[in-house]
């Protein structure tokens, strides 16, 4: 399984002026894949922090290694700053990015959006990348991601403005995610039960996943009482569709058993 942890990078988001969508969508889009997501943080614009938190993730050795946010032009974006700091790598200019930042200043003029063509020096900044990182184009805006391998890991760091984030991933960056995640799968199943009470469902429950520990089992209450249908859900990645398939039914075939044996109804299962 594809191991993952991302780091969410602004001081806006732990001023609580910005929620963190950024951290939330990836994880649906790691486990789509198959991958798993191990840890996932929040620090501010802190140049000690940041690198402190690459260097101790890149220590626990995950496949890939996603950051978000600090790549504008801005001096508190210093996401890229801090990468070449931990892994002990120089900045410099890469052409090919520079190339991208000047290619969307001239989509944005053309656009008609009141923004000038040409490079000055904030614009040029978004170039400046660690010595041996992959500039990735950004479809959306001017900053490109920048992948860079260190010590088995893959660390990727795209923008932190939700649809620049999202153009990469769904588009730019695709060809390194199948690298990465390969054929991967996943599939949640879910089961409705005649039953109010969860405390009544742990036996249950406590079988199944010891059965397959390779599928995750949970129940979800949102109320107690007689007339209340809980839901279970299951959900398996595994490294193809046919493995997460044949991984799940066996799951969802035992909680169907142990709930019949425990006199507990099921209402549907999808």
């Amino acid at each position: 399984m594809t191991l993952v942890e991302i780091i969410a990078i602004g001081n806006e988001l732990l001023l609580g002026d910005v929620q963190d969508t950024n951290t939330h969508w990836l994880c649906q889009q790691v486990t789509g894949l198959g991958g798993h997501v191990r840890r996932a943080v929040i620090v501010r614009d802190d140049i000690l922090d940041i690198v402190g938190e690459i260097r101790a993730a890149i220590a626990r050795h995950p496949s890939l290694l996603l950051l978000s946010g600090g790549l504008g032009p801005t001096d508190d974006d210093m996401t890229l700053k801090a990468i070449a700091e931990a892994l002990n790598r120089p900045l410099e200019l890469n052409e090919d990015a520079l190339r991208f930042v000047a290619a969307a200043y001239e989509r944005f003029a053309a656009q008609g959006k009141g923004i000038a063509a040409g490079l000055n020096e904030s614009r040029r900044k978004m170039a400046i990348i660690p010595r041996g990182s992959q500039p990735i184009d950004n479809p959306v805006g001017a900053a490109p991601a920048v992948v860079i391998e260190e010590d088995g890991v893959v660390l990727v760091a795209l923008p932190g403005v939700p649809e620049e984030l999202k153009g990469i991933w769904q588009g730019t960056l695709q060809p390194l995610l199948v690298r990465v995640f390969g054929q991967g799968a996943y599939r949640m199943d879910t089961v409705i039960v005649q039953c109010g009470d969860e405390s009544v469902l742990a036996p249950v429950l406590r079988a199944v996943v010891a059965a397959h520990p390779q599928v995750y089992v949970k129940s979800r209450a949102k109320a107690y009482g007689p007339d209340v249908k809980l839901r279970i859900t299951l959900s398996c990645a595994a490294k193809d569709a046919a493995t997460c398939e044949q991984t799940l039914a066996q799951a969802r075939a035992h909680l169907q058993a142990a709930l019949q044996n425990a006199g507990i109804g099921i209402d549907a299962v999808s």
